[in-house]
């Protein structure tokens, strides 16, 4: 068995487990091998769906490797023959998009994406009014659509033009959105992080506490030694009172006493003056002051008899 013939049985059991019922193995024996798979716009109930498909696809023995699909649209419900073709090119253009990898799932979902854009009644309508309408919705679609391009066009163009500190942040918001699946490994990471965060506010607490207790003691340092050399300039109570040392107050304090005004000294003089004048008065007075009984002891006659004798 080729490495492309054990390939295509792996896809044929992948498809079989995603469309069950709606994949048939048409040839499964020998190759080229056939699927063919039925293709609705929804798959609960066939009253929502207005249209339908079959695809089915003949593999080359050389596929996915280095050959396409050949693929063929069978109308199973609501569309016409071009809108057959339409699809047809569509799976043409999927497989091609999707060469050297095995393609059927992703051109079974470009054409039930397309069904599902077309899920309405009146596709089968062959009128000319019906033709006309189809046309123009196909024309709106694919307007619409080349427009989507352009805007995605214009947004990668635009992403492409932004600066790197812009594509961070986009990208930072991004996985903000979605959000970081929790594991083991993003756990460890997490955690690793979060304690190197904590180790460095730790660090600068200390640091900030290290430095405030620095610059205190620098403060009293500084006090202590402005109080010291205070201390160096004053006088010791034994300078002060030896003599050994010049009482700048004591000088400053006769200056002014030698400065006095004059006409204060000639008051104090005059003042002086009238005490020892009245000073000198009570004595004089104190002399003359003589008793009368004094006077009356004095003996008169004793000297009249003196003198007469005489």
């Amino acid at each position: 068995m080729s490495d492309q013939q054990e390939e295509q049985e792996m896809e044929a059991e992948a498809m079989a487990a995603i469309f069950e019922d709606f994949f048939e193995i048409v040839e499964g024996s020998t190759q080229p091998f056939v699927w063919k798979t039925t293709l609705w716009p929804e798959a609960t109930s066939d009253e929502e769906n207005h249209v339908g498909v079959s695809l089915q696809v003949t593999l080359p023995p050389a596929y996915p490797d280095e050959a396409l699909p050949e693929c063929e649209i069978t109308i199973l419900k609501g569309l016409t023959q071009d809108h057959a073709a339409t699809l047809l090119e569509m799976a043409k253009e999927e497989a091609e998009a999707n060469e050297g990898v095995p393609s059927i799932f992703a051109i079974c979902e470009r054409i039930r994406e397309w069904l599902v854009e077309n899920n309405q009644k009146g596709h089968d309508d062959v009128s000319m009014h019906a033709q006309m309408l189809r046309r123009d919705a196909e024309a709106t679609r694919k307007e619409q659509e080349k427009e989507k391009l352009s805007t995605q066009f214009e947004s990668q163009k635009a992403h492409e033009e932004m600066t790197e500190a812009e594509r961070d942040e986009l990208e930072t918001n991004r996985k903000r959105a979605d959000g970081t699946p929790v594991n083991p490994e993003t756990f460890a990471a997490w955690r690793t992080a979060f304690d190197e965060e904590m180790r460095l506010i730790k660090e600068k607490e200390q640091a900030e506490v290290q430095d405030s207790k620095s610059k205190k003691q620098k403060a009293k340092l500084a006090v202590e030694k402005q109080e010291d050399e205070n201390k160096a300039g004053r006088l010791t109570g034994f300078q002060q009172f030896s003599g050994k040392a010049f009482n700048l107050e004591a000088l400053e304090a006769a200056a002014e006493n030698a400065q006095a005004d004059p006409d204060e000294e000639e008051a104090d003089n005059a003042a002086t003056e009238e005490t020892e004048n009245e000073n000198d008065g009570a004595i004089q007075e104190e002399l003359f002051d003589v008793d009368d009984e004094d006077l009356d002891d004095l003996d008169f006659d004793e000297d009249e008899d003196e003198d007469v004798d005489i």
